[in-house]
């Protein structure tokens, strides 16, 4: 379905596609053809820790007539991300950091960025850290990603002081105009909580807010697919873990 043409564009700045792997179904040749069709200008790829699809992507995106935007999930570690140790207090030694490409010079930071996150860093997740993101930021633009950004996070600990420190952090290294504050809406009390922080943050801070969908599947009617496919994550989670227990026995 096309929009009217007195609504105003919008444009997915946060989505996954199969090379998020068993984590999302959307296709790449599909996810052209879908968006031009609803007569969006742009759409932007942010897959989970990688950006093996960018070239498909670029191709695609152009030749169904749309500006194709690179970008991508990273992981970012609370520390050196070559430290591999469990962090006290939390399930995950890394946080959610939308990096978007707005030029060249962003691209083959990104490209740098990723590569480091799996040579170096790779923790369960290929992770960066703070100071190489400082590093490597000139041509990035970040959001802050869903509930498991580290803003996102941090309000959910009811530690308001927290996340405007991060918030504050992630907009002095990446510039003043280069880091917004996301908020999605999928139904979650959490993400309701969320959005009413960030609404806060921004007033007080200053950095803009910016509307986006965690986009994992094409349609409605695919969400039952996108279950089967988390489900076979979760298993061979289970089987990993299990080889593992036996491997250290």
């Amino acid at each position: 379905m096309s929009r009217r043409p007195e609504t105003p564009g919008f444009v997915h700045l946060h989505l996954h596609t199969h090379y998020s792997l068993l984590d999302a179904a959307i296709q790449i040749p599909d996810l052209a053809a879908q968006v031009a069709a609803m007569d969006m200008p742009a759409v932007a790829v942010t897959d989970h820790g990688n950006i093996f699809g960018a070239f498909q992507f670029h191709r695609a995106a152009l030749k169904a007539g749309i500006r194709p935007v690179i970008g991508c999930e990273v992981y970012v570690a609370p520390g050196d991300h070559r430290d591999r140790a469990p962090i006290p207090g939390r399930r995950r030694p890394y946080d959610h950091l939308v990096l978007i490409a707005e030029n060249n010079t962003g691209y083959r930071n990104l490209v740098r960025l990723v590569s480091e996150g799996y040579l170096e860093g790779f923790y369960h997740k290929p992770r960066i850290s703070k100071e190489l993101l400082a590093n490597h930021h000139d041509g990035l633009i970040g959001l802050s990603a869903c509930l498991s950004g580290e803003v996102s996070r941090l309000l959910l600990d009811r530690d308001p002081a927290a996340a405007r420190d991060a918030a504050e952090g992630y907009r002095e290294i990446l510039g003043a105009d280069n880091f917004f504050l996301e908020i999605q809406n999928h139904g979650m009390p959490d993400e309701e909580f969320v959005r009413e922080g960030m609404a806060r943050l921004s007033h007080d801070t200053g950095i803009p807010l910016v509307a986006t969908n965690d986009c994992h599947f094409h349609r409605k009617e695919d969400t039952f697919a996108h279950r089967v496919l988390l489900g076979c994550f979760r298993y061979h989670v289970r089987l990993l873990r299990r080889y593992a227990r036996k491997s250290s026995s």
